[in-house]
């Protein structure tokens, strides 16, 4: 089998054929000719009729191989080392009464935007709290976009 000096000629090889007459091919040619198929300016459905299969089914063994490639480059992804600095409480200052009709809070506000358009707003958090929310956002690698 031949395919324009890629080694594909002729139909595909048929491996075995099942009771309900589906074929199986070549796996090697089969490879072949899902590589052409993804050349830029190549027709499908032309490669499909040249070399013996059903245009549709040719197409779902491009998409199966495109998700499965996918899928591959997905679980490869690495974390990357944190960004963000360890929090560290400071002891607290001797503040004179406030004359606020507000009443005064323990917590801690924090507003962050982070590289990927993500705004974080944290209120009345105490610092154990924001210590265990900035490790756990700084454990992965957040690309900006």
């Amino acid at each position: 089998m031949r395919l324009d000096g890629a080694g594909i000629s002729g139909e595909l090889r048929v491996v075995k054929v099942l009771r309900n007459g589906k074929r199986r091919f070549d796996p090697v040619e089969k490879e072949l000719l899902i590589k052409a198929c993804l050349e830029p300016g190549v027709s499908v459905a032309g490669l499909a009729l040249k070399y013996g299969v059903n245009a549709n089914q040719l197409r779902n063994w491009i998409k199966l191989r495109q998700r499965r490639q996918a899928e591959k480059a997905l679980t490869v992804i690495p974390c990357a080392p944190s960004a963000f600095v360890p929090v560290v409480e400071a002891a607290p200052t001797a503040r004179p009464p406030a004359m606020s009709a507000r009443p005064t809070s323990t917590g801690v506000r924090l507003k962050a935007r982070l590289p990927n358009g993500v705004r974080l707003e944290l209120e009345d958090a105490d610092a154990e709290a924001l210590s265990v929310m900035i490790e756990a956002l700084g454990r992965c690698y957040v690309p900006a976009g």
